[in-house]
């Protein structure tokens, strides 16, 4: 498939404004789901065409999820939320290359990371402040065009201006970064004993977080020893391998003398949750961000006479999640650390198979596409 880019007529009024526009015109490269259906295609297609309040990035880099996973397998989940031909593709960073007529908080130049979920901003949730419970979100790369592209267009108030010396790969992994601060950040965690169920990406990301903000024990669960090896690597104080070793081992191995404070719920496991409810702390507080593939049964008898506290996140909360996520980065280079170490795995482009066979493996980290 080839396509010319339909320029928009706001062009005329961009030149005259002295904004740039972008280096080249013409169709660009994408990852594209064509059809409903599974698989995609790396094709040219249309450069997006920048609004009044819109901003142009050139992606430089792309980070892999797995909701990307989803949409190419085309699962139920994919044929429920997605209507094709999309672009897909929702963890980046680039460059800002034009910027629409109304825009002020933005320049041409500059380097950013963006915020994936897009909200309406009239529902009463929006109008309160609480705009990442919006009830009308639009994602990027899911319902909307997205990042795995020569280009990428959100709303202005969507992006996220980085420093100019910010290693790209890092600057892609900020959405994936968000869900894990979020999350981790959900309960105060100092002195805490902490419990991560999934050594995934954020999984990993949330046992550094929970190290740098002072959890007394992190614990990391998963079948996985090659992330577990990550997660230890991150920060984590141990790692627990659970077809081999059962959390009262763990325990016993730190001498903790009572159950978790804290729970971290990243795999989307049934048996994971299980478990951690088992070996929770009476008051105990826990934060779900894995998505679990159906419903599935909880001992609610436990969670009442326990008291403990169970809190769904999805996404990032705007913008205090990025404020507190670029203030920890920027201040504690172990951090950085930590957090780059999670990317194990970086593809061009053109090598989107290889990225996303590395990514459905699970012998990896986090999988980068170089758009560059």
């Amino acid at each position: 498939m080839s396509v010319l880019s339909p320029r928009g007529l706001g062009q005329v009024a961009h030149q005259r404004a002295g904004l740039r526009l972008s280096d080249r015109i013409g169709p660009m490269r994408a990852l594209v789901k064509p059809t409903a259906g599974p698989g995609l295609e790396l094709m040219e297609h249309p450069e997006p065409v920048v609004g009044p309040d819109d901003v142009k990035i050139r992606v430089q880099r792309a980070g892999l999820c797995g909701t990307d996973l989803h949409l190419e397998q085309w699962d139920d989940w994919a044929a429920s939320v997605v209507k094709a031909p999309l672009v897909i593709g929702h963890e980046f960073f680039g460059e800002v290359v034009e910027i629409g007529e109304d825009v002020t908080s933005v320049q041409v130049g500059q380097k950013a990371s963006g915020e994936g979920h897009v909200v309406c901003g009239t529902c009463r949730n929006c109008r309160a402040g609480r705009r990442h419970v919006c009830i009308r979100t639009s994602s990027v790369g899911v319902n909307r065009d997205g990042a795995f592209a020569d280009y990428v267009v959100i709303p202005s108030g969507n992006v996220w201006v980085q420093p100019d010396d910010m290693d790209p790969d890092l600057g892609a992994v900020f959405d994936p970064l968000g869900n894990a601060v979020h999350t981790t950040l959900s309960f105060p965690l100092a002195g805490e004993d902490v419990l991560v169920t999934g050594a995934g990406p954020i999984g990993i990301m949330a046992a550094a977080i929970a190290r740098h903000v002072g959890a007394r024990f992190v614990v990391v669960t998963d079948i996985s020893d090659y992330r577990l090896e990550l997660a230890k690597s991150a920060g984590a104080d141990l790692t627990v391998n659970v077809s081999t070793t059962t959390l009262v081992e763990a325990q016993r191995k730190l001498g903790m003398r009572e159950g978790f404070d804290i729970g971290l719920e990243m795999s989307g496991s049934p048996l994971a949750m299980e478990e951690m409810l088992t070996n929770l702390n009476h008051g105990a507080r826990v934060a779900m961000l894995g998505l679990p593939k159906g419903p599935y049964p909880i001992d609610w008898g436990k969670v009442i006479t326990h008291m403990i506290t169970i809190k769904g996140i999805y996404g990032r909360e705007m913008y205090d999640t990025w404020y507190a996520m670029s203030s920890m980065l920027a201040t504690s280079p172990m951090l950085r650390e930590a957090v780059r170490s999670v990317i194990t795995h970086r593809f061009t482009a053109e090598r989107w198979q290889d990225a996303f066979a590395a990514a459905r493996s699970g012998q990896c980290g986090k999988v980068v596409l170089d758009w560059s």
